[in-house]
């Protein structure tokens, strides 16, 4: 694991959460190999085929509208955003970034519902790829089990809360 990610001490088992992963089409080769590592993930700590639900949206842009639909549905515990944007040659990478963060926080900000943000957003491929293995770890992985944490963080919350 790379030293800029994050320390993961608590309950990461994800035995029995459903789980959203909304994952961006644009630049395929890289949110793939996000989404691999968040499948990977999951599965190595407890996850089955049946408590995941992967949708794919066209860009980074798109994710919150999904995460929106999963959380307001009620039928997940986490949800996990995966995108990459790399900045070109216009403003437009600036807007992208920013609405896709602002969605996805929106999201998180609710409070009921593990929200891991894989949305990588950078100035080259080479950086991308350093974040899908290299020397800046898996972030697809990472955002899985921090979603996979918080929800269980919101549960022990909810479990003392009633207590």
């Amino acid at each position: 694991m790379s030293l800029d990610a994050p320390h993961l001490a608590g309950n990461v088992d994800a035995t029995g959460l459903k789980v959203g992963i909304i994952v961006s089409r644009f630049n395929t080769e890289i949110t793939e190999a996000l989404l691999d590592g968040a499948v990977r993930a999951l599965k190595e700590h407890g996850s089955l085929d049946e408590d995941l639900m992967i949708i794919h949206v066209p860009g980074a842009f798109e994710i919150g509208t999904i995460a929106a639909k999963m959380a307001n549905s009620g039928r997940f515990d986490a949800i996990v955003c995966l995108g990459c944007v790399i900045r070109g040659d216009t403003a437009h990478f600036d807007y992208v970034c920013q609405g896709a963060m602002d969605a996805i926080g929106v999201v998180a900000q609710r409070g009921d519902i593990g929200v891991g943000n894989g949305v990588l957003t950078l100035d080259t491929v080479e950086q991308a790829r350093a974040r899908i293995g290299g020397a800046h770890g898996h972030k697809g992985e990472e955002a899985a089990l921090t979603a996979i944490e918080v929800a269980r963080q919101l549960q022990y919350i909810e479990q003392k809360l009633e207590e």
